[in-house]
């Protein structure tokens, strides 16, 4: 039997409810083997972000590398990279171990609005990273912010920056419409040939913290395991709304909470 295995490169959440902790929640949740190469510690918890220690470009370089070397890796999820530097290194680091399938979150602001992502490493991640992606999953403020554009406000607004985005090389854009209005969160994938509209209730809850990344990995632990693109998004978003619906069970912190990666099992 193929253990299916999924690699996170992303920062670390002192908080445990999103980067690196909530990406092998995920994983773990989905019946996917975490590894993981972290690119900064924040100090965090579910009011804001308090502090980022970045990672050295040299030793994010050294984690992937021993990831990749050894194991049998279905796909990688790239989350926070806040320099770069780092991006530049992941970059060399998956051209160099061509992995099968690469999602991109281009994490830029945490759910406090605490930013995340420093301004000169905008145009690295338009550059270095979004051309090998796989799929890039950008929320409506992240897929304005890497176009320089205003935020989508219609369905052809977003499907029109999705197309802009793949212009930039790579193979599908799912732009996520958590931030959106309205009684349905609503996800557009789009690629060469569709655009397909992925419709959820919208769950009145504030315990939304590390929903992004999850979603994220849920797709690269759904390709990890075979699943075609479109397969991996449907499953990834009707998990991630059920971990939402579910978060309210949870009393963490005095913020926005996380969700409940472990919905199926507690």
């Amino acid at each position: 039997m193929t253990t299916p295995v999924a690699l996170t490169i992303a920062g670390s959440d002192s908080s445990g409810g999103a980067g690196i902790q909530a990406d092998l929640k995920t994983f773990a949740a989905l019946g996917v083997y975490g590894a993981s190469a972290i690119t900064a510690l924040t100090a965090q918890n579910t009011k804001g972000v308090s502090g980022i220690h970045a990672v050295s470009a040299a030793f994010v370089t050294a984690q992937i590398d021993a990831v990749l070397s050894d194991l049998d890796v279905g796909a990688v999820k790239i989350g926070m990279v806040a320099q770069a530097e780092t991006i530049d290194v992941i970059a060399s680091a998956l051209a160099r171990w061509k992995p099968r399938n690469i999602v991109l979150d281009p994490v830029m602001v945490a759910t406090s609005g605490d930013r995340l992502l420093a301004s000169e490493a905008v145009e690295a991640l338009r550059k270095k990273l979004i051309p090998l992606a796989s799929v890039v999953t950008p929320n409506l403020p992240e897929a304005a912010a890497l176009l320089d554009g205003p935020l989508a406000r219609s369905e052809a607004e977003i499907e029109s920056q999705g197309r802009r985005l793949l212009a930039l090389g790579c193979h599908a854009v799912l732009i996520k419409g958590g931030h959106g209005e309205g009684a349905e969160s609503i996800d557009y994938l789009v690629d060469a040939g569709n655009t397909i509209a992925l419709a959820a209730p919208r769950v009145a809850t504030k315990n939304t913290h590390g929903t992004g990344c999850s979603l994220s990995s849920a797709i690269a632990a759904g390709l990890a395991k075979g699943e075609t693109l479109e397969q991996a998004v449907r499953n990834a978003k009707a998990w991630i709304s059920v971990a939402i619906e579910a978060a309210d069970r949870f009393s963490v912190g005095h913020g926005h909470g996380p969700i409940h990666h472990f919905h199926k099992f507690y």
